[in-house]
């Protein structure tokens, strides 16, 4: 990305998530904006992600915590989509196998429920929802999507969540395998951030 100067000398990332803080970081380098993140502010509202859409609680994030800090506040609220599962656990992503579920707990319930599922029915996407809450202005929305297949052995060592399960057919990878630089170049979380990026430069540069 080429630098690129904001009305704002600061942006909140609305997440916990150290592996979404990771790729927001190294996403957010070729601009000139001091990226903090929740963890670095006192006395931060704890959002319930309460909502039926990656929309919903993406912006009930950001707008809380921009409300709370006076700043800008990006939140992203993403997931798995199955199709051979109806769409799920879609906006339960993160808590697919409990309410504290871990990456191990939430990959071993869906690759329990894909056992059965045939190779060419287990069509996949991730889904990743940005809203960048603005004090004064209106919330912005950007949506990324990454197609692929679920696989029932885990593969790779890099990236988080359900990433190494999911197959990418046309680099017969893993998210999972891909370098980080390659994956926050295809991932849906990339995507979402350079329609983002485009929505701020027609509003702001």
């Amino acid at each position: 990305m080429s630098k690129h100067t904001f009305p704002w000398k600061r942006i909140v990332l609305a997440t916990k998530n150290k592996g979404k803080v990771r790729e927001f970081s190294r996403m957010f380098k070729g601009f000139d904006v001091e990226i903090v993140t929740i963890a670095d502010l006192p006395d931060m509202p704890d959002v319930v992600e309460d909502g039926e859409t990656f929309e919903a609680n993406a912006r009930k994030k950001a707008e809380a915590i921009s409300h709370a800090t006076g700043l800008p506040a990006l939140a992203d609220d993403s997931g798995l989509e199955v199709d051979a599962l109806g769409g799920k656990p879609g906006v339960h992503s993160a808590r697919f196998a409990g309410p504290n579920a871990t990456d191990s707990q939430n990959n071993a319930k869906l690759i329990a429920l894909m056992q059965d599922i045939p190779e060419a029915e287990r069509k996949a996407r991730f889904v990743c929802v940005l809203a960048l809450a603005i004090p004064g202005g209106e919330t912005l929305f950007a949506r990324g999507t990454c197609e692929g297949r679920i696989v029932l052995e885990s593969k790779g060592e890099n990236g988080f969540g359900y990433d190494p399960h999911f197959f990418l057919p046309d680099r017969q990878q893993t998210m999972a395998e891909l370098a980080p630089e390659e994956k926050n170049r295809i991932s849906h979380r990339g995507e979402a951030v350079r329609k983002l990026e485009n929505v701020l430069r027609e509003r702001f540069l």
